[in-house]
């Protein structure tokens, strides 16, 4: 079976240490250590952490911490892991098989695409309609979707555009789910950073026996450093993403599992969303006003949560043809469209530092503005 690589990752992977600006994260600054440990009594109790194997399935207090934030879970329907990334990983090993079909959102990250296929999967496609704010084609879904359809594979909030699905897109998402006796994995990373409320986004846990979600510290908490994430899903098959979990890392580090208990206890829970809710909306303002200074060139639909804006750009020129050409030019790196299953577009980054985003900003604007005077814009109709 030929294997799809991680496009965008691989981008990361080959640029990201070498340039001097990078916009094409997808988390906020990120929280410092002193942030988490504070006090002669915290400082002490770290450094009394014994280095050994942790429990393989997560600390029973870090387990039990996580599973608070969801309705109706117990410490028995939680695994920890190795950020997000393992948790997806390695629920699709544990729920699929080759030749199944599943359907996945796009634009979405493309772990879940890639695994699926990498897998042996027939993978289709529903969409969200970037003309109606990024909203869900549910139509498509219920259209695509029969009872030979495995899985149904959604993020919310969404990355690369923001989205929050309302609680009406979800119910019907769940419904299409459930007639058709399909599994539905949620990847809620992005809960916690919404940008017009304070409101955290509902989970899809619970709606459905045949719900699994997962999460991480990474995107909402700026803690992407720990590596710890988390599988919430029914007990048994907890226990088989679990088998894959002892296969491929064994468990997560003692010392991730002690800060992400601090980390996800209150009040610092709290002060953590806080902290990076400011950072999201102080940064999306700079960076909408920026795409408004250039509004024949850029034109974004203003997210409802994370630190990202996916930009559409209004140039004769491939996403990938355009970020590289930023990343040699201006030194800044974003993420092209394209590897997010949507060209003409680019994710950008903005919870980030007021003047390392405003510099980055002002190295893109010389190159874009450099590209106008080449007459490389399109015409006000193409491409849409």
């Amino acid at each position: 079976m030929s294997f799809i690589p991680f496009e965008l990752e691989k981008w990361q992977s080959d640029y990201e240490d070498d340039i001097q600006f990078n916009l094409a994260d997808s988390g906020v600054h990120p929280v410092a250590l002193g942030e988490l440990v504070e006090g002669p009594v915290a400082v002490a109790r770290l450094l009394e952490t014994p280095l050994h194997y942790p429990p393989v399935n997560g600390s029973r207090c870090l387990r039990q911490t996580i599973s608070a934030l969801y309705e109706g879970a117990d410490v028995d329907n939680v695994l920890v892991t190795v950020g997000a990334a393992e948790a997806n990983a390695i629920t699709l090993q544990a729920l699929l098989e080759p030749g199944d079909e599943v359907v996945v959102m796009e634009p979405c990250y493309r772990q879940v695409w890639g695994t699926m296929q990498n897998l042996g999967c027939r993978v289709r496609v529903f969409t969200l309609d970037p003309a109606n704010d990024w909203r869900p084609r549910i139509d498509e879904l219920e259209a695509m979707v029969t009872p030979r359809t495995k899985l149904i594979g959604v993020t919310n909030p969404n990355n690369p555009t923001g989205a929050i699905l309302t609680r009406k897109e979800m119910n019907r998402i769940l419904a299409i789910a459930a007639r058709n006796n399909a599994w539905l994995l949620a990847d809620e990373v992005y809960r916690g950073s919404e940008r017009l409320t304070d409101t955290e986004t509902p989970s899809f846990y619970g709606a459905y026996e045949r719900v699994v979600a997962t999460n991480s510290l990474s995107k909402a908490y700026g803690l992407s450093g720990l590596r710890i994430g988390w599988v919430v899903a029914p007990r048994g098959t907890v226990q088989q993403i679990q088998r894959r979990h002892e296969y491929a890392t064994i468990s997560t580090g003692m010392l991730s599992m002690r800060m992400a208990e601090r980390a996800l206890s209150e009040p610092l829970r709290s002060r953590l969303l806080a902290r990076n809710r400011k950072l999201i909306r102080d940064g999306y303002a700079r960076i909408e006003s920026w795409v408004q200074r250039h509004n024949r060139l850029l034109s974004v639909v203003p997210p409802q949560a994370t630190a990202l804006v996916f930009v559409r750009y209004n140039l004769k020129m491939s996403s990938v043809e355009l970020a590289q050409l930023l990343r040699r030019k201006a030194n800044v790196l974003v993420a092209p469209g394209e590897y997010f299953g949507v060209d003409q577009h680019l994710r950008v980054t903005h919870g980030l530092k007021e003047e390392y985003l405003t510099e980055a900003l002002n190295r893109m604007t010389v190159t874009l503005e450099g590209l106008v005077s080449d007459k490389r814009v399109r015409s006000p109709s193409a491409g849409r």
